[in-house]
C-alpha cells in the first residue's frame, strides 16, 4: 500500500487520463482539483477553484466531465481549453447537486443527483426557504460569486443519462433509489450499479442504507430489473459504499466507510454475485477509487485527507 499524498480536507473523485499519465481528484470543502502525475509523482492543485467539483472521469476523447456542487451542473473541459455544460437542469428545474459521472460506450454520460452538496462545507445552501435551508438563517451567498446563492432545491434524487446530441432523460427515480452516488458500468456494459448512501441535507424521508443495487441495461440504455446487490454487511458492520469501479472479471470494488469500526474503512470487493471476496483495509474513510497506472493494474483511493494506490493483479474496465 502507498500513500501518495496527504492534505486534503475530503478528497473525492478520482480520475486516470491515460493520455495524460496523471490522476485527477477534488478536494471538495477546498474548492479545488489536485493532480498527481506518474511522472515523478508531483502533486499540485490542477483547477482552483472547481466549484466544489466532485466527481470525475474522463470521456473516449479524453476530455475531463466533472460534477459541480456549487453550481449544481455536469461539465466538459473540451480539448481547446473551453468549457461545456453536460447537464444543469431537467424538464425546466435545476438539479440538486451531480455527484458522480461515468460515460457508456455510445457515448451517452450517465449521472447520479442526490443533495449532498446543498451544504455550506461542500457547496451551498439553498435559497431561504429551500429544503436545506428551511428557516432561512444561512446566507448561502457569503463567499460565493455573484450568481450563487439563488438555487434552491426542486426535484428529488435521482440517476440522468445524457445523449450526444444532448437530450437528458432520468433513468431511475427517487422511488426506486434513494440518495444514489457512486455509479459504474460492468465490463460488458449490460448492467449498471449504483450505490445508496445516507440520507442528505434537506432530506426529510429516511434516506439511502448504505447499499449497492445493480440495474440490467437493454440495447437502448433502458433500465430493467433494479435489485439489490449487496447490503454491504461485513461481520456485522456496515460498511457503507460510496464511489465505485468494476475490474475486467466483472468483480465490484466499492469505497467503504465503517464509521467509528476503524479497520472496516476502506476498500470492499464484491464477485458479480454479489459475494464479498476481500477487503482493504486503509486508516481512512475512503471516499471514492478508480484504477488507473499504465497498465491499468493500480487502484487509487481518496480516502478522506489523502490519496492512497495499491497494485492489483487485475485491470479496471475500459471502453475497449
Amino acid at each position: 500500500m502507498q500513500r501518495l499524498w496527504t492534505g486534503s480536507l475530503w478528497a473525492e473523485g478520482p480520475a486516470w487520463s491515460a493520455v495524460g499519465q496523471y490522476l485527477v481528484w477534488s478536494d471538495i470543502p477546498n474548492n479545488r482539483q489536485m493532480r498527481w502525475l506518474q511522472e515523478d509523482g508531483h502533486v499540485s492543485a490542477m483547477r482552483a477553484p472547481s466549484n466544489n467539483s466532485n466527481g470525475n472521469c474522463f470521456d473516449r476523447q479524453g476530455r475531463q466531465l466533472s460534477c459541480e456542487h456549487l453550481t449544481r451542473r455536469v461539465v466538459r473541459y473540451e480539448l481547446d481549453g473551453t468549457v461545456s455544460i453536460v447537464a444543469d437542469q431537467f424538464q425546466g428545474k435545476a438539479l440538486n447537486s451531480p455527484n458522480d459521472v461515468i460515460q457508456h460506450p455510445d457515448g451517452s454520460v450517465w449521472f447520479t443527483d442526490p443533495p449532498y452538496g446543498g451544504q455550506l462545507y461542500e457547496g451551498a445552501a439553498d435559497a431561504p426557504g429551500g429544503p436545506s435551508n428551511p428557516e432561512g438563517l444561512i446566507d448561502p451567498r457569503v463567499g460565493q460569486p455573484p450568481e450563487i446563492g439563488q438555487a434552491r432545491r426542486e426535484m428529488g434524487h435521482g440517476v440522468y443519462r445524457v445523449t450526444e446530441d444532448g437530450a437528458i432523460s432520468r433513468v431511475i427515480d427517487e422511488a426506486q433509489l434513494q440518495n444514489p452516488n457512486g455509479l459504474c458500468f460492468s465490463p460488458g456494459f449490460d448492467r449498471l450499479y449504483v450505490t445508496s448512501t445516507g440520507a442528505g441535507p434537506g432530506d426529510t424521508g429516511g434516506g439511502g442504507k448504505g447499499e449497492i443495487f445493480v440495474f440490467d441495461l437493454d440495447e437502448e440504455g433502458a433500465i430493467l430489473n433494479g435489485r439489490l446487490f449487496s447490503d454491504c454487511m461485513v461481520d456485522d458492520i456496515k460498511c457503507s459504499p460510496d464511489g465505485v469501479c468494476t475490474d475486467v472479471f466483472g468483480n465490484l470494488w466499492a469505497s467503504s466507510s465503517a464509521g467509528h469500526a476503524v479497520g472496516y474503512n476502506g476498500v470492499t470487493c464484491w464477485s458479480p454475485e454479489g459475494v464479498l471476496l476481500g477487503r482493504i483495509r486503509l486508516p481512512e474513510i475512503c471516499g471514492n477509487l478508480c484504477f488507473g497506472g499504465p497498465k491499468r493494474n493500480v487502484l487509487f483511493m481518496t480516502a478522506s485527507q489523502s490519496l492512497y494506490a495499491l497494485h492489483l493483479a487485475t485491470q479496471g474496465v475500459s471502453f475497449g
